[in-house]
């Protein structure tokens, strides 16, 4: 055998050599070809053992928007990014679903690709006199994608030798089958330097919120309080003898963070944890000081707000005589004052009892652990590079943005009139206190079915190169900060996908992808400069109508 290794997993290939002893004796190995033969459509097919890598069965994927429909999706195969293919496709051949006998082939074509097969058969030594050319034999496919055909071999009367390369260059392009790394890691810091949520403050003298819902009613962090949104752990060690207050401690990412409900400080009725609830976690100060962070669970986050100073009120002082209103620094009146907003201040809450016990609680976990948690800001700087991502889900799949290019996340209104003379790619238009912001639905700018309006969707108002516009996704999921290693290039399977989701943070041990957009590139300067023209129509019709819309 040559130094390739065929790595079988949960399979076991077959291995045969030539139909009699006498067909193989005397003959050198430069004289024998080693292929890996396999079924597709009840026809044999091999490729040359040499490319192989390994065969395993069909993994878990995440599809990619923008790609050929031969792209299955990209699978985290042992920690590494893999292509996965579909064979038929790929040779025009009908579709088949499925099954248990479905593997992947993983080929090297300088760099690793799996490629779907209905079947493997066994690995066979060929004579290279038995090898034909396929231009003089009826085969069922492109003999440009042969190296050749094999007759009378292993019990098969015919098997086509595919050249590997060729097959995925035809579907791709020459720069995905070469094994360069011709983007850089420029990518990477296009999504921003910042490791915390306060570079999204406004320029103006608008105040940004993350709100968020605990027993139906609205409450709100300054974006300069909380640090990131989380999903809650499955696990979630628990303490005993902790206050009623304290969920537990959890590990983030090698920090260990004290959970508190806001239901149980709020004195509200208990729920269960689900898919909805988040932990937002905060920063806790003192005169401007950062001094602890804590993890505060909440029923569901809402929205990133910007405020401006005229809707705020600060808390009567006659509601703020003792009891948990101490924590709520000021009122927010939206929609012409039928929403109100309490925004909690941070500080105040680092006084409360229950924060105090939650921050307590961690610390003796910490001194019986015989570990230092250094919480001071310059020792967090100094941590792994990171940055932060707002992560969103389209079609199940889950996407990220970097956070710099966020103006802020809100709700889908009920209606949203379509302006005329507007193009068809603008979903509609809505009054954003003030500015008509066009809006876009992010899934028909990647090609993706539509679904109904439903209360998970938000809008996303991003940043486009000088352009306000809002993208509607499925749902938002959290704030994460990310250490900056775990995003690597992804692979290029179109022109487009690599320019607009050219990154992909890999999360090896989870086996758990978020494919990473470059909000500069979502439209195309000549569609930027479309909805620049719509959002500055001459006629107020185009205001009143995206008014209309909101209310």
């Amino acid at each position: 055998m040559n130094d390739t290794a065929l790595e079988v997993q949960e399979d076991t290939i077959e291995t045969a050599t030539l139909d009699t002893e006498e067909q193989t004796e005397g003959l050198t190995d430069e004289m024998v070809n080693q292929y890996v033969t396999f079924y597709l459509n009840n026809e044999a097919f091999a490729f040359p053992m040499a490319m192989v890598i390994e065969i395993v069965r069909v993994p878990e994927t995440v599809d990619v928007p923008l790609t050929p429909p031969a792209l299955v999706g990209l699978a985290n195969l042992r920690g590494s990014v893999l292509t996965i293919l579909d064979l038929r496709r790929m040779l025009g051949l009908p579709e088949a679903a499925v099954n248990e006998a479905t593997r992947v082939i993983v080929c090297d074509v300088g760099k690793p690709v799996g490629l779907v097969v209905d079947k493997v058969s066994r690995v066979l030594n060929v004579d290279a006199k038995y090898i034909e050319s396929s231009d003089h034999v009826s085969a069922s496919i492109d003999s440009q994608l042969l190296t050749g055909v094999a007759k009378s071999i292993g019990g098969h009367d015919l098997i086509q030798l595919l050249d590997v390369r060729q097959v995925v260059r035809q579907t791709f392009s020459e720069r995905f089958v070469s094994s360069t790394t011709e983007r850089s890691s420029a990518g990477v810091s296009d999504l921003g330097t910042t490791a915390s949520l306060k570079h999204l403050e406004a320029e103006d003298d608008t105040q940004q919120l993350v709100s968020f819902v605990v027993d139906e009613q609205e409450y709100a962090f300054e974006i300069n309080e909380v640090e990131e949104i989380v999903r809650v752990p499955e696990t979630i060690t628990q303490v005993p003898r902790a206050s009623h207050h304290v969920l537990g401690l959890i590990n983030l990412r090698g920090r260990l963070l004290s959970l508190v409900s806001l239901r149980r400080m709020f004195a509200l009725a208990e729920r269960p944890v689900d898919e909805h609830n988040r932990i937002l976690v905060v920063n806790l100060n003192e005169a401007g000081k950062r001094l602890e962070t804590v993890g505060i669970v909440v029923d569901q986050v809402r929205e990133v707000l910007r405020i401006s100073p005229e809707v705020q009120d600060k808390m009567p002082a006659l509601l703020r005589q003792g009891g948990d209103l101490d924590d709520i620094g000021a009122v927010c009146r939206l929609d012409g004052g039928k929403r109100l907003v309490s925004v909690l201040s941070s500080r105040t809450l680092f006084e409360h009892p229950a924060i105090q016990q939650a921050l307590q609680t961690r610390d003796q976990e910490l001194e019986a652990s015989g570990v230092i948690q250094d919480q001071s800001e310059d020792s967090r700087d100094q941590t792994d590079d990171e940055t932060q991502l707002v992560i969103f889900m389209l079609a199940e799949q889950e996407f990220g943005v970097s956070i710099e290019a966020v103006q802020e996340i809100t709700r889908v209104p009920e209606q949203m009139t379509r302006v005329p003379k507007t193009p068809e790619f603008i979903e509609g238009m809505i009054n954003l206190r003030g500015a008509v912001l066009p809006v876009l639905n992010m899934r028909t700018r990647f090609g993706l079915q539509r679904i109904q309006r439903n209360d998970r969707q938000r809008i996303l108002v991003l940043d486009l190169k000088g352009t306000r516009t809002g993208f509607i996704t499925d749902a938002v999921l959290e704030v994460r900060r990310l250490p900056r290693h775990l995003i690597e290039d992804a692979p290029n399977l179109s022109e487009e996908q690599t320019r607009i989701m050219g990154k992909v943070v890999n999360f090896r041990e989870q086996k758990r992808m978020i494919q990473v957009l470059d909000v500069s590139q979502l439209l195309s300067d000549r569609e930027r400069a479309v909805v620049d023209q719509a959002t500055s129509l001459p006629s107020n019709e185009g205001r009143s109508k995206a008014a209309a819309a909101t209310n």
